[in-house]
């Protein structure tokens, strides 16, 4: 397998999913300043030419979420997703999609904005997160990852939107979350990919 990454993108979390299931892989370095995503045989990859992009052998498949479903579906036997006829497929779904669609979003329009002209917009972003955080906050009181007692894809996901969310201001104060991104950051396979667990 082939991973076209470049850093402080969202191709860190494939990165991260191949870490925690310790398969083989070479990680290409795409050079996004040098418009090298730009270059046709890199298009050929990824039409769009962004990160990240996964090849593993006839298979080309791109989008950081749909390659980490991808991955955990490759390798069942490494328990990163719950089986398809299991009640918890659905859980898994809902929290894969509530990520781009509600929690990412809202973390995204607020780092955005900045400066006095741009305060109500961010807000309004704020307001957004908090409902996500709440939300997010109720599930971890009770449990320690997404899905109940194992830590999955969905954790994968969601945390490193978390983790940027504490980047830039929206956790603080709230306990049970930093306690959740402190949890995954402290994975083995987290450091590998991201430093210690206090780095940010």
């Amino acid at each position: 397998m082939q991973l076209y990454f470049a850093p402080n993108t969202r191709a860190t979390r494939p990165l991260w999913m191949l870490e925690e299931l310790g398969v083989p892989y070479d990680l290409i370095s795409v050079d996004l300043a040098g418009k090298e995503n730009q270059r046709p045989e890199y298009l050929r990859i990824h039409p769009l030419g962004q990160v990240p992009a996964l090849v593993d052998g006839e298979v080309r498949v791109f989008e950081s979420i749909a390659i980490c479903m991808y991955l955990a579906d490759r390798h069942p036997e490494k328990g990163l997703a719950p089986s398809v006829s299991s009640g918890l497929r659905a859980v898994y779904y809902q929290w894969l999609v509530f990520c781009p669609s509600t929690l990412e979003p809202a973390i995204g329009r607020f780092a955005q904005h900045g400066g006095e002209e741009s305060d109500a917009q961010r807000q309004k972003a704020r307001s957004r997160f908090v409902g996500a955080a709440d939300l997010l906050e109720d599930v971890l009181r009770v449990q320690p990852y997404l899905l109940g007692d194992d830590f999955s894809v969905a954790d994968v996901i969601v945390g490193s939107n978390l983790k940027w969310a504490r980047r830039v201001g929206l956790l603080h104060g709230r306990e049970p979350l930093e306690g959740y991104v402190q949890r995954l950051l402290a994975r083995p396979a987290a450091r590998r990919v991201f430093g210690e667990p206090d780095s940010g």
